[in-house]
């Protein structure tokens, strides 16, 4: 039995298909395929029901993956303690990162934290917060970077920083007039947010829920830049994560804040409990914090 073996096993498990594992663990189909169908001869068991648009686990590939999964967690572990005791921080560090986050994060970091740590292989994957847990719990990231509210009973969380969500209008909007705006006076508005499955647009949401505010949604976009362009153009409002703001673009929209109590995220560090952060990853973290915190 080999470690790629109960790689491929998991992906499997968790992707539900055989081609989409495939491309999670960079191989071709067929060798995957073989090395699953071996893994299967040595155990004498059928691990995968394998049906015509989807796999599902057997009951021994059930009692086989929850194996499988705590022998890879004990590698990781350990291949993360050998690389941490080394004088010099080096390895690897996957991040999985929200779209609403990654662009306005990681420029900001990633040029002096690979400055200070050269020996560290940063790999990012971008992704909505649903697809960033199900990495986390396939090992395919080791840290993500996602936003509140996660409940999730084998997750742990640290929150990194806490930022206002700020009102994007029109240049020539006529709530532009006003230092901070009040919710009431959204009634009506043509609102813009993010399409579901992304967490920004459900706490946009839950904040005109909160204030008794039906939102006029007119769109709804996959990009922040999107969402952006549009009100530039004219055709609705927003709220918009701090660290998006364009001041300093020209055309940009103009940004004015709500009054109390003000919408806000909490932008939080996500790991598995079993798995806790690298070094690498706490260095890292460290970074984020000295340059978000504030």
């Amino acid at each position: 039995m080999e470690m790629h073996q109960l790689r491929y096993a998991v992906a499997v498990a968790r992707a539900g298909n055989f081609s989409r594992a495939a491309e999670q663990c960079h191989v071709a189909q067929p060798s995957l395929s073989q090395q699953i169908q071996k893994l299967e001869d040595e155990l004498g068991e059928r691990l995968f029901e394998r049906l015509k648009r989807t796999t599902r686990l057997t009951p021994a590939g059930e009692a086989f993956l929850q194996r499988a999964l705590r022998i890879l967690e004990e590698v990781d572990a350990a291949k993360r303690e050998a690389t941490d005791a080394g004088t010099l921080l080096r390895g690897s560090l996957r991040l999985g990162v929200l779209p609403t986050i990654a662009p306005y994060l990681l420029p900001a970091v990633l040029g002096d934290f690979a400055h200070k740590f050269p020996r560290v292989e940063l790999v990012i994957q971008e992704d909505t917060t649903a697809r960033l847990l199900k990495m986390l719990a396939s090992f395919e990231i080791d840290l993500a970077l996602a936003s509140d509210p996660l409940e999730d009973s084998h997750l742990e969380t640290s929150t990194l920083f806490t930022e206002e969500l700020v009102l994007a209008l029109p240049g020539a909007h006529p709530l532009t007039r006003k230092r901070a705006v009040a919710v009431a006076d959204l009634e009506g508005e043509r609102v813009i947010v993010m399409k579901e499955g992304h967490c920004l647009g459900d706490q946009v949401l839950r904040f005109c829920d909160r204030r008794d505010l039906r939102p006029n949604i007119t769109f709804r976009s996959a990009q922040l830049e999107t969402i952006q362009a549009l009100i530039q153009a004219g055709l609705g409002v927003s709220l918009i994560p701090a660290m998006a703001v364009k001041n300093e673009h020209p055309g940009a929209p103009a940004y004015r804040p709500l009054q109390a109590p003000k919408p806000s995220r909490k932008i939080l560090a996500v790991w598995l409990k079993q798995r806790p952060p690298s070094r690498a990853a706490g260095e890292f973290l460290k970074a984020v914090k000295a340059r978000f915190g504030r």
